[in-house]
């Protein structure tokens, strides 16, 4: 039997063409490009339908990624798990999304290292997926169906937070790409909500409130032109720089530690780049590098430095030539109205505030729908309860229930709803309390159409709602800025050549919470007006930019610390307020349980008070080597130094004991010794007690200086119980002789047996408690023998 076969002559040009824009289409579309009002791709919209389907909400369980990845590619996504695993993964990782949209359980890779495969790890969505997520079931989106017509799916996600601006996207489509950078979900809020109500903003306007974006892992972005640039046309040019301090890794040497890196470049990414310079010579005065990176303590890269070479020479050359400083360029191409676009800020964010308004109308318009068909059948039920004996008597005289159905629509009025309702109706409905409930239920219903009817009814009201909607979530999901915004790096230094710095005077200050920081000015220090909700000052030394100063600690040493590797802050901002300071231990080396005492200059050193908890009193002399750590006192076993100050002859020390007495006695009393001395027995401690605090004042100006004396119970934690305090000038207290047991400072209330903390400075103390916030002390008591009245909280510093 012949067979026929029919050829059909095609233009092969044509049908490539045609293909390939079909394929070009599908890719765009249906894969690369992210939806503007969602900010997702389909297959991530996909991933958090289906988990929500499947019930896996932040309140429940984690289930192995595995169930997802599968139940995502059976119903909605046909197109391998390997795909699908990648983008839940993506969802996961705090390093790469803002706002994680998938709570991940298990190795879920880092910059360095790929996940774990599906089988090891578990998922459940994270809190901000349920914003992402919620009323879908109030008919807020067009459901479309999926591959097969099996299942339906959301065209798009309600979305109740601006995802495309907070979380960025990126992909590669045909003949486009998309790269957007996350920023803060609380600035984009606020933009949003301003061009809500004002939506002929500016880009200026607009910026005010998203001055740029906040990446996951903070660092800092230098040269805001380009992220200008972007916000106005969608495509710009930003650096990304690590961030990086300068101390001391070992007595001798000094080392870059970076704790942040920029967006997408993980730490062995950096050490390859750093040997490849090293080897090629392009980078000079670098021995040695570290990883100390952890996921308890995050990123920690030490670099260290050759003693002949700048830190902060080698580090610039770091920035030229390591991705420790990396170009980000903003693409922002997203699906508007089903095709791509290239969006500026303000048409991001008016395309997000579109389809929240949208949403939010059909959310009232379901709900008003809702109500009012609930409102007719209560109606009906009310109808029924006054006239029950009668509806019983026409139910129970019909012969079937389409014939009752129709009787109880004629006798009592009733719609065909109403009626069915009425036959289904559960006797123990027929009471009387049930009545109570439907006439308040109906009193509800009303005043909620009333409502919802007002919002339809109102563009302002149907705005507010959403403006507050979008501010409650803010609120429940918003962080902190991580990425520090540069408007520019100045100019640049070479490694071979010293870093031009100008020998200007400056104050170093040390705070209570162990910030220190420079201000490079010649005022005096009474200038530094406090500020409230910041730190309190302990020590400050008058210095310059390119002198050292020492750092005293508690085993009995003075480290040397260059003042130009100490962080500057403007003098605008200055003493207490010390934000923009550093940790002194991320910049100084010390040695294990001992702290900072106190601050003094080397290059015009003093004779130095020291006094330890055990009683001894020592005056040194201003011998101090030029080396990193010196010990300046010879401590016994177990004992530490408490405080340290400059005193000449004329000055009063001032010791205060855990037993609240207080010695008072001239500095002249002590002779002055070398840094070998153990010093001499400064106050008679009784059995238990030890020093707490000295102070050193002078001695023609006692009226002026004051005691805090702070009391608390020996069995309390410490830090867990406020106490009491009691303030008193210093004058109040007698001048006994060294050696003696000085005088009562403070009665112990019920429960007190122990002062806790101690301060002898000029009047009036400042103290602070947890996170540098003020603790208010109590009015000056002229009684030195007096008890201490109750604080508010835990005083953690006193300056």
């Amino acid at each position: 039997m012949a067979t026929h076969e029919q050829i059909v002559d095609i233009d092969v040009s044509q049908e490539m063409r045609t293909s390939f824009l079909e394929y070009s289409y599908s890719v765009i579309y249906a894969r690369a490009l992210p939806d503007a009002r969602d900010g997702l791709k389909p297959v991530q919209r996909r991933i958090l339908f289906q988990m929500d389907q499947m019930g896996l909400r932040p309140d429940k369980g984690h289930v192995k990624s595995s169930r997802v990845v599968g139940d995502v590619m059976g119903r909605l996504h046909p197109h391998g798990d390997a795909a699908i695993y990648d983008a839940m993964v993506r969802l996961a990782q705090p390093f790469t999304m803002r706002l994680p949209m998938v709570d991940g359980h298990g190795n879920f890779g880092s910059l360095d290292d790929g996940p774990a495969a599906p089988r090891y790890t578990e998922v459940r969505m994270a809190p901000a997926a349920l914003a992402m997520t919620a009323s879908l079931d109030e008919d807020v989106v067009d459901m479309v169906p999926n591959y097969d017509n099996t299942y339906m799916q959301p065209e798009v996600l309600p979305a109740a937070l601006p995802n495309l601006l907070v979380n960025g996207s990126s992909g590669i489509a045909v003949g486009m790409a998309t790269n957007m950078a996350p920023h803060n979900l609380g600035e984009v809020v606020a933009g949003a909500r301003f061009l809500l109500e004002n939506p002929d903003a500016s880009l200026d306007e607009l910026m005010r409130y998203i001055p740029g974006p906040d990446l996951p892992e903070g660092g800092k972005i230098v040269g805001l032109d380009g992220v200008r640039q972007a916000y106005e046309t969608g495509r710009g040019i930003f650096r990304t720089r690590a961030t990086a301090h300068i101390e001391n890794i070992t007595a001798r040497k000094k080392g870059i530690i970076f704790t942040e890196l920029p967006y997408m470049v993980g730490p062995e990414k950096v050490i390859d780049k750093i040997k490849d310079g090293v080897q090629n010579k392009k980078l000079l005065g670098i021995s040695g590098v570290q990883n100390l990176t952890d996921r308890k303590h995050g990123t920690r890269l030490v670099i260290e430095v050759k003693n002949s070479f700048n830190p902060e020479a080698v580090l610039a050359d770091l920035y030229q030539h390591t991705p420790l400083e990396e170009s980000f360029g903003i693409n922002n191409v997203a699906l508007v109205n089903g095709q791509p676009r290239t969006l500026g800020l303000k048409e991001l964010l008016q395309v997000f505030l579109d389809h929240r308004i949208s949403v939010t109308r059909r959310r009232t318009e379901f709900r008003l729908t809702k109500a009012k068909d609930r409102l007719h059948l209560v109606e009906g039920l009310l109808i029924a309860i006054l006239d029950i004996d009668e509806v019983i008597a026409v139910i129970r005289s019909s012969d079937d229930s389409a014939i009752a159905k129709e009787r109880l629509r004629q006798v009592f009025d009733l719609s065909e709803v109403q009626a069915e309702f009425i036959l289904e109706l559960r006797l123990r409905r027929l009471t009387k309390f049930s009545q109570i409930e439907l006439e308040k239920e109906k009193s509800e219903l009303l005043a909620d159409i009333e409502f919802l009817s007002e919002i339809l009814a109102s563009d302002s009201r149907l705005h507010a709602l959403i403006s507050e909607e979008l501010a409650q979530t803010a609120r429940q999901f918003a962080t902190a800025r991580r990425t520090v915004l540069l408007e520019s790096d100045g100019a640049g230094t070479s490694s071979r050549a010293a870093l031009k710095v100008e020998d200007d005077p400056c104050w170093v200050m040390l705070s209570g919470d162990g910030l220190i920081a420079r201000v490079v000015t010649d005022a005096e220090p009474s200038r530094f007006g406090p500020r409230a909700n910041h730190d309190a000052i302990v020590s400050m030394v008058k210095t310059t930019n390119l002198s050292s100063i020492g750092v005293i600690t508690s085993d009995g040493s003075v480290n040397r610390l260059n003042v130009v590797d100490i962080p500057a802050i403007p003098e605008t901002e200055t003493a207490p307020s010390l934000g923009g300071g550093a940790p002194i231990l991320e910049i100084l080396l010390m040695g294990k349980g001992s702290h900072v005492i106190g601050l003094v200059n080397l290059d015009q050193p003093p004779i130095l008070a020291l006094a330890t908890a055990q009683g001894k009193i020592k005056r040194v002399n201003p011998d101090y080597p030029d080396k990193g750590a010196i010990d300046i006192i010879k401590l016994a076993d177990g004992d530490t130094v408490v405080g340290a100050a400059p005193a000449t002859e004329d000055d009063q020390i001032v010791l205060v004991t855990s037993n609240a007495q207080l010695l008072r006695f001239p500095a002249g009393d002590v002779r002055p010794q070398g840094r070998g001395g153990q010093g001499i027995a400064g106050i008679r401690l009784a059995e238990g007690a030890s020093v707490i605090a000295m102070g050193v004042v002078p001695g023609d100006d006692l009226a002026a200086h004051g005691v805090v004396t702070i009391a608390g119970s020996s069995g309390s934690l410490p830090g867990t119980v406020a106490g009491s305090a009691k303030v008193t000038p210093l004058d109040r207290y007698p001048a006994k002789g060294r050696g003696t047991g000085g005088v009562r400072a403070q009665r112990f209330l019920r429960g007190e047996d122990v002062i806790e903390m101690a301060w002898v400075g000029q009047l009036p103390p400042r103290a602070t408690g947890n996170r540098g916030k003020p603790v208010t002390l109590p009015n000056v008591d002229e009684r030195r023998d007096a008890s201490g009245t109750q604080l508010s909280a835990v005083v953690k510093s006193i300056g």
